[in-house]
């Protein structure tokens, strides 16, 4: 009787090269992240989630030291932290200058420790960078405004620190809750000050 080989390390090898063509796979379709502060999270949400390309919004804290603030702990300012907004996107759908470009027409740029009604440094506009490549791009855009509109941009460029996730009610809030948000950026004359600042390109352009 024909005795049949041990099939086991045949297997294994299958198996180990499955495991990593899926690791690479999952690899390549990690989304990629920008960090942007632009005042009330909220507000900075819905221009980025109509865009293609971009997978996800979380609004969340950056920049102090005290781990897994609270907002009312943020919003007291004594945290160092800013309210921020984390943008994950397909590279190959929308580029990082194209998510700058939306970044810019929706604060002030110059607007110091504040932003719109919203006063304090945890309001403040920044950009908070990934890696070389993207402080490249923020700091040349920021120089080409600067020529634009002939004055110093109050924006900070910043490299990215510890993301913190902000309470879940804060996630969405403009879709979970949208007749006060609209109250909210209304009265806090958000939009006015825009259309004053960029005209008929605040908001920014939706990229198909």
């Amino acid at each position: 009787m024909m005795q049949h080989l041990p099939l086991r390390p045949l297997a294994l090898g299958i198996a180990t090269a499955a495991i990593g063509i899926t690791s690479t796979s999952l690899q390549a379709e990690t989304p990629a992240e920008a960090v942007f502060a632009g005042g009330c999270f909220w507000c900075m949400e819905p221009p980025y989630d109509r865009q293609p390309g971009v997978t996800a919004t979380i609004s969340g804290y950056t920049g102090g030291e005290l781990e897994d603030p609270t907002y009312d702990q943020v919003s007291s300012g004594d945290t160092g932290h800013i309210e921020v907004v984390k943008v994950e996107y397909d590279k190959a759908q929308i580029s990082y200058e194209q998510l700058l470009d939306i970044f810019w027409r929706n604060i002030d740029p110059f607007a110091v420790g504040r932003q719109f009604c919203d006063v304090g440094d945890q309001y403040r506009s920044a950009i908070f960078y990934q890696n070389d490549e993207q402080r490249e791009l923020a700091e040349a855009s920021k120089a080409e405004l600067e020529d634009r509109f002939e004055q110093d941009i109050a924006t900070d460029i910043l490299p990215a620190e510890t993301f913190w996730k902000a309470e879940e009610y804060h996630q969405d809030y403009y879709q979970k809750n949208p007749v006060r948000y609209k109250f909210y950026r209304f009265s806090c004359g958000r939009d006015g000050r825009l259309d004053e600042v960029w005209g008929d390109e605040a908001g920014g352009p939706t990229f198909d």
